[in-house]
């Protein structure tokens, strides 16, 4: 695995796609002084005998009962335990990964007053590989993801379970096979393990890393739909978009121009097409696509900011001696991002599909019917868009904006919740379905241009559809075409489609 040296703060997206992609934090040895000082902070609290929530207090609505200096360190693990109540499908491993390496950076800033053993355990953990088995339901976003958090710290206690090479395990086995102790957690350090939004950050993260790589991809394919159909490269002409001055706009527009030049089968109709102006699908890619990078930079900037937070309660404040109780827990920055990555993936997909839809009607595309060569005794890609039809359906149903929903908790002391878990975590399974729309337009448009032939489209496209036709033959008579859309979405899930195309021009979303 690569190194990713992880500056607690000051971390780029581009780090945490990174980790997310499988690297391992190094973390900067220059933070150790403020997390010592910010640990030294809570035993001066301590000394002084004033109630400090969450350090010698109980949680939530038992903030008013007050806590015995003999039953500080049971408070910490008490809370850890009865918070881990999560239930559902465990997260996905590099998410959970990555909610560990936000975890760190956040602890590690010196604001939460955890000693470095913790710190050091979190470093640990991502080192050997040793991921918490984490339910993926029950957070509210705030106050915190305390539920999903608290399984977190309970396998860094050795409690509940580990993966170890992809096999759950008893933490306490996992955690002595690569010759660590379970944590034993001082005043504060259980509350601030499971109080933060690194689990619905780590899901929104994700879900906008699938969603840069499955933008770039719909646009080569539908640059490759747009030769399919004979469609024209004038909307796409910068003075267009020059206009009308959205950033995003003009980037995907001059992407578009990039991947399509040199196409001779553009070149075949530039004169004598009596067709005025293509469908919308076409036409208007810049537009939609466009908007939707600019709702993803919009999205990427406020996770970039949260990521480097602190967002765990109380805070410490090692200048002045103070714990400030506040609500940086509340995740409401994170489910606005989700949701507009939400509505992203939602609109990606929907024009990809209005374009499979255009390819396979003749009237609209000029191509034989369902794009096969005798249809009627061959139903060709009738179906595949279908499928298409039915995953955009199920996008634009999961789309529904989650942050506006709330309910109270914790009799009422919690009384308004963001729902960034769940605005997060939806973000995963609507990418998936976006993964295999793209696939259909990929497979629906090399299909489209194998009816040109001799002509062929631009070097870039060229290479993408060579890419394809190495594992997917032409479709000349039906056949069984689930393993087609596999084929077709691993490339486009791994990133290969993008790798293959040298003229795709690296849009700038982060």
């Amino acid at each position: 695995m690569s190194i990713v040296d992880l500056s607690p703060g000051n971390a780029t997206l581009a780090d945490w796609r990174a980790l997310y992609r499988g690297g391992t934090p190094r973390l900067d040895p220059s933070c150790h002084p403020a997390i010592e000082a910010s640990a030294a902070t809570v035993r001066m609290l301590l000394a002084r005998g004033v109630p400090v929530y969450g350090i010698n207090t109980g949680f939530g609505k038992l903030a008013s009962i007050r806590i015995g200096d003999a039953d500080l360190s049971a408070l910490q693990r008490n809370i850890v335990l009865s918070h881990a109540a999560g239930v559902g499908e465990a997260m996905p491993a590099p998410i959970a990964r990555l909610m560990l390496a936000l975890k760190l950076a956040s602890l590690a800033q010196g604001a939460s007053g955890v000693q470095r053993d913790t710190i050091a355990m979190l470093e640990a953990m991502l080192a050997h590989d040793l991921v918490p088995v984490i339910p993926s339901q029950g957070s509210v976003g705030a106050s915190g993801d305390l539920a999903p958090l608290s399984h977190m710290a309970a396998a860094m206690i050795g409690v509940g379970a580990i993966l170890r090479d992809g096999t759950p395990v008893p933490a306490m086995d996992a955690l002595d096979a690569a010759g660590l102790h379970p944590l034993s957690l001082g005043p504060k350090e259980g509350l601030a393990l499971l109080n933060g939004t690194q689990f619905s950050t780590a899901y929104a993260l994700a879900g906008l890393f699938e969603a840069e790589r499955l933008l770039g991809s719909a646009i080569v394919t539908g640059a490759l739909a747009t030769d399919a159909a004979r469609g024209s490269d004038t909307p796409f002409d910068p003075r267009i978009h020059a206009l009308r001055r959205h950033r995003g706009q003009i980037d995907v527009a001059a992407t578009l121009r990039a991947v399509m030049a040199g196409s001779a089968i553009r070149a075949s109709h530039l004169e004598g097409d009596e067709r005025v102006q293509d469908p919308y699908c076409l036409r208007c890619q810049p537009q939609v696509m466009g908007a939707a990078l600019g709702i993803l930079r919009q999205a990427a900037a406020t996770l970039e900011t949260e990521a480097n937070g602190v967002t765990d309660n109380p805070l410490i404040l090692t200048d002045t001696g103070e714990a400030l109780s506040g609500g940086n827990f509340h995740a409401e920055p994170v489910a606005f991002a989700a949701d507009m990555i939400a509505l992203a993936l939602c609109e990606i997909g929907s024009i990809s599909e209005r374009r499979i839809a255009m390819l396979v009607d003749p009237a609209l595309s000029g191509l034989p019917a369902f794009l096969t060569p005798r249809p009627g005794l061959n139903s060709g890609f009738m179906i595949p868009q279908v499928t298409a039809a039915s995953l955009v359906s199920e996008n634009k149903q999961r789309a529904t904006p989650a942050s506006v929903d709330s309910i109270p908790t914790s009799a009422n002391q919690e009384d308004h919740v963001s729902m960034a878990a769940h605005g997060a975590r939806r973000l995963m399974p609507m990418a998936e379905n976006l993964t295999a729309i793209v696939a259909i337009e990929f497979l629906a448009a090399a299909q489209g241009c194998d009816f040109h032939a001799p002509l062929r489209s631009s070097p870039a496209l060229e290479a993408a559809r060579s890419l394809l036709r190495a594992s997917v033959p032409t479709l000349d008579e039906d056949r069984y075409l689930a393993p087609d859309i596999a084929h077709a979405a691993e490339l486009v899930r791994s990133g290969a489609l993008l790798d293959a195309v040298p003229a795709m021009t690296r849009l700038d979303l982060l």
